[in-house]
C-alpha cells in the first residue's frame, strides 16, 4: 500500500501528539463488569476453521523492500516511498524456530503476495537466479525459492493463497494481461505435486505502482483481465478459487473518494468478475511513517484502545458485506490482508498495547460475517507477530496461540461491549458443549465478569503496555533453548466471579458448559 505514503503526507495535521499510556494497577477496583451465562448464548454463525491467517509478504522469497524501523526516520514521517523503505534480504524459511512458532498457529491460510508479487518474474529453470529480471519486471523468483515457500506451507499445515504478476511483462500490445508467467508458474507448482487453494489476479488493483499498469487502468479493464486469469485457472488449476476484487480500503473519514477504483466498480466491471471468494484489504489508519501521529490520518499512542478506533474495522466490513451479497450472494468473505496501520504497521504494533486490537478485531469481525482474516503480516520488522530478524515472537503472537487453542469456529453471542469490556464467545475448540470467553479490560481499573461453573483461566498482561514481553497468569512467556513454546498453563477457577485486572486479556475456557450450539 505504497500509495498511501504519498497520501499521508499530503494532508494536515491538526491536533498535538499525546504522551504514551503505560499500565498501572489501580488503588481500588470500579466493581463494574457483566455477567455471562455460557449455558445458553445462542450460536451465531460458524466461520473458517482456517479463519486466523496471515501473510508472508512476497519480498521474503524474492529479496526487495521493507519499511525502515521508525528510529531510522527520526521521529518523522518519510518525506517519499524511497525515503521510508529499505532493502529486505529473502527469508530462511527452513529457520526451526519460524517452523515451530507458525505451526502452533495450524491449520491456517499462508498469503504468498503484496506489492512485490504485481512484478515478479518466474524463473522457469532450475540456473542460478539471474542477476537482473527482464524488462518489464522487477524482482526474479525462482523454481527453488517458489518450492521452499510451498513445503513451509505444507510442513505448518498451511494452505496457500496467492497473486500473480500483472506489470507490462505480461501485457500484450494492447495491454491485456496474459498468463505468460502464471501459466509455467502453476505447471511447476503442479509438477512438484504442490497446489494453492485460492489466488486473487493481483495486489490491490486499485492502489498500483506505475508503470506496473498502463496510466488510466479501469474497472472495465479489471473485468477483461479478470476474465482471461478465470478462464486460464479453470483449464491449468481447476480447483483453485477465485478471489476478488481485494481492493484496498482505508478506515480514515473522507477518503473512501481518494481510494478509486471502489470495490463495487470492479464488481460491477463488465464482463462481470464471477468472485467464489469476496476479498477486500483493510488499515484504519496511516502508520507514523506516512502521516504525523497527531494528524486525523494516523493515531496517537493514547488513542490506540479508543473504542472508535477499534470500531472502524466493523464499518468497513458492513459495506463490503452489503456488496457481497448484492454482487457474490452466498460468497465467503475474506479480509486478506489488514494490520494497525497502512505503511508498516503502527509504532506499537511488536508491542502488549496492539494485543487489543489485534484480538478485537478478529473477534468483532468473525462474529459479523467474516470468513477468515490475513494478518499483515506473520512475519515482519514492525507489523510481524513473529520478528524477521531473530524470529522472536512479538506481544500478539502469544495472543494468537491462545486463539488458535481456545476459539472454535461457531461463534456464540456473548452480548454488547461496552465501558472498556470488550467480551466474545466461541465454542470451545476440542470440545463438546465447551465455550471459549475473551475478555478484555481496556481499563485502569479492574472489573468483574461472572461466569458459572468451573473454568480454566489464561491472563495476558504486561508490566508496561509499550512492552513486548507478555505475561500469562503473571509469568513470562518465552520459548525453550529447543524454540519450542513454553508450557501456556491456566488457571483452575471452581465457580462465581473473575477479576479482570486493568489492561488484562482473558482467555475462559469452560469444558463443562454444556452449551447445546456446541455440541
Amino acid at each position: 500500500m505504497r500509495r498511501h505514503l504519498r497520501l499521508g503526507t499530503a494532508l494536515t495535521a491538526l491536533c498535538c501528539a499525546a504522551a504514551p499510556i503505560a499500565a498501572h494497577t489501580p488503588e481500588t477496583s470500579s466493581g463494574a463488569g457483566r455477567s455471562i451465562d455460557v449455558r445458553n448464548l445462542p450460536f451465531v454463525r460458524q466461520t473458517d476453521e482456517r479463519f486466523q491467517s496471515f501473510q508472508i509478504g512476497f519480498s521474503h522469497l524474492t529479496g526487495g523492500e521493507t519499511w525502515k524501523a521508525f528510529d531510522k526516520l527520526g521521529g518523522q514521517p518519510a518525506k517519499s516511498v524511497s525515503d521510508a523503505r529499505e532493502a529486505r534480504s529473502s527469508i530462511d524459511f527452513n529457520n526451526r524456530r519460524f517452523r515451530n512458532l507458525t505451526a502452533a498457529l495450524a491449520p491456517l491460510y499462508i498469503r504468498y503476495s503484496g506489492t512485490t508479487a504485481n512484478n515478479v518474474y518466474f524463473q522457469d529453470d532450475n540456473r542460478p537466479q539471474m542477476s537482473q529480471p527482464p524488462k518489464g519486471f522487477k524482482v526474479v523468483l525462482t523454481r527453488a525459492r517458489w518450492r521452499e515457500a510451498l513445503d513451509f506451507a505444507h510442513a505448518v499445515n498451511a494452505k496457500v493463497v496467492t497473486s500473480f504478476t500483472i506489470s507490462h511483462g505480461v501485457r500484450d500490445a494492447k495491454h491485456n494481461w496474459t498468463p505468460a508467467m502464471a501459466a509455467p508458474w502453476m505447471a511447476y507448482t503442479r509438477s512438484i505435486g504442490r497446489s494453492i487453494y485460492a489466488a486473487e489476479l493481483y495486489n490491490e488493483p486499485n492502489a498500483p505502482e506505475y508503470p506496473e499498469l498502463p496510466k488510466g487502468y479501469t474497472a472495465e479493464q479489471f473485468g477483461r483481465d479478470f476474465a482471461t486469469f478465470s478462464t486460464f485457472l479453470a483449464k491449468a488449476a481447476p480447483g483453485v478459487k477465485l478471489a476478488g476484487p481485494g481492493n484496498a480500503t482505508l478506515g480514515i473519514p473522507g477518503v473512501a473518494s481518494i481510494m478509486k477504483p471502489s470495490p463495487e466498480d470492479y464488481a460491477m466491471a463488465d464482463p462481470k468478475p464471477r468472485f467464489g471468494i469476496f476479498s477486500y484489504h483493510f488499515y484504519p489508519v496511516l502508520s507514523q511513517r506516512c502521516a504525523p501521529a497527531n494528524s486525523p490520518q494516523s493515531i496517537t499512542m493514547d488513542k490506540a484502545l479508543d473504542p472508535d478506533f477499534l470500531a472502524r474495522p466493523e464499518r468497513q466490513f458492513q459495506s463490503i458485506r452489503a456488496l457481497r451479497d448484492k454482487y457474490a450472494p452466498g460468497a465467503p468473505i475474506w479480509l486478506t490482508e489488514t494490520g494497525g496501520a497502512a505503511c508498516g504497521g503502527l509504532q506499537w504494533q511488536q508491542t502488549f498495547l496492539d494485543m487489543f486490537r489485534y484480538l478485537d478485531t478478529q473477534a468483532r469481525l468473525s462474529k459479523q460475517g467474516l470468513d477468515a482474516i490475513f494478518t499483515h503480516a506473520l512475519v515482519s520488522g514492525n507489523n510481524g507477530v513473529i520478528d524477521e530478524k531473530t524470529f522472536e515472537p512479538n506481544a500478539s503472537y502469544w495472543g494468537a496461540v491462545l486463539w488458535r487453542r481456545l476459539m472454535g469456529s461457531r461463534i456464540l453471542d456473548a452480548g454488547p461491549n461496552g465501558d472498556g469490556l470488550n467480551s466474545y464467545a466461541h465454542c470451545l475448540r476440542g470440545k463438546r458443549g465447551g465455550v471459549a470467553v475473551l475478555a478484555m479490560n481496556m481499563t485502569e481499573r479492574a472489573k468483574s465478569l461472572a461466569i458459572a461453573g468451573k473454568a480454566q483461566v489464561y491472563t495476558l498482561t504486561a508490566q508496561e503496555l509499550q512492552s513486548r514481553n507478555v505475561l500469562l497468569n503473571g509469568k513470562p512467556l518465552k520459548l525453550t533453548a529447543k524454540d519450542d513454546l513454553p508450557p501456556m498453563r491456566p488457571v483452575a477457577h471452581n465457580s462465581g466471579t473473575l477479576e479482570l485486572a486493568p489492561h488484562s486479556i482473558t482467555y475462559v475456557a469452560l469444558p463443562q458448559a454444556g452449551n447445546r450450539s456446541c455440541r
